[in-house]
């Protein structure tokens, strides 16, 4: 996701980029001292998340939001805490940092908008297995076609995509993925793994095989499962 910070106070422009720099799906676009400085690059340039303060030069960060027909995301960052009410009247806000706020806090704010565009994200296609996703690995996009993924692991904030050109791993949760995928292909079989049931060579016990590799499958998961596979 593409993001700017809009922050006259250097030492907060610098904590916001260094938490930025540690998740690889946000990628800074810019930085700025006042909305105005901003204001020609949200014009012209997609941004999926700006963070923005709320004491700002010339105009202030909630009144500058008022200004936009077609805002991104915000978070808005602030020293007062009374500035969250009002700035939560405002739809497109998701969220509010109080300044100074830890790297958890900030990755709440991040984790917000993640839930929030996936589940405003189209659905993919189930027709469509040449349909192709760009994931965003170290700050590099790989394309991968959607009939190739064999699994999706999750492992606390990070997941795997293991498709049959190889394994991919960033920041991304097993919801997001499962607000897009399509049912008629995939399915959750665990808490941790996503598979793409048409690729499962067999199934013993509480364990599926695709692709020479073992991926275990939930108790209540089993049931839902043997019924996409067609199976008594």
């Amino acid at each position: 996701m593409n993001c700017i910070i809009i922050e006259d106070e250097l030492p907060a422009q610098r904590v916001l980029k260094n938490y930025i720099d540690k998740l690889p799906d946000l990628e800074l676009v810019a930085s700025f001292q006042s909305a105005l400085e901003a204001n020609s690059m949200l014009q012209t340039t997609e941004v999926a998340v700006v963070f923005l303060d709320i004491n700002l030069p010339d105009i202030s960060g909630i009144q500058y939001i008022k200004t936009l027909s077609n805002a991104p995301a915000i978070v808005m960052t602030t020293a007062y805490h009374e500035h969250a009410v009002a700035s939560f009247e405002l739809d497109t806000i998701c969220d509010y940092l109080v300044k100074p706020f830890s790297f958890e806090r900030f990755l709440k704010a991040v984790n917000k908008i993640r839930k929030h565009s996936a589940a405003t994200a189209p659905k993919i296609d189930p027709t469509e297995d040449s349909q192709t996703l760009f994931l965003n690995v170290d700050k590099t996009l790989h394309k991968i076609e959607i009939g190739t993924i064999l699994y999706i692991e999750s492992d606390k904030n990070y997941v795997t995509v293991a498709t049959q050109n190889g394994k991919f791993s960033y920041l991304d949760s097993l919801k997001n993925w499962l607000a897009k995928l399509p049912d008629t292909k995939f399915a959750q079989i665990h808490k941790s793994y996503i598979v793409n049931y048409s690729k499962i060579d067999k199934m013993q016990g509480n364990i599926v095989h695709i692709n020479n590799e073992k991926v275990p499958v939930g108790r209540v998961y089993k049931t839902a499962l043997k019924k996409k596979m067609k199976l008594a």
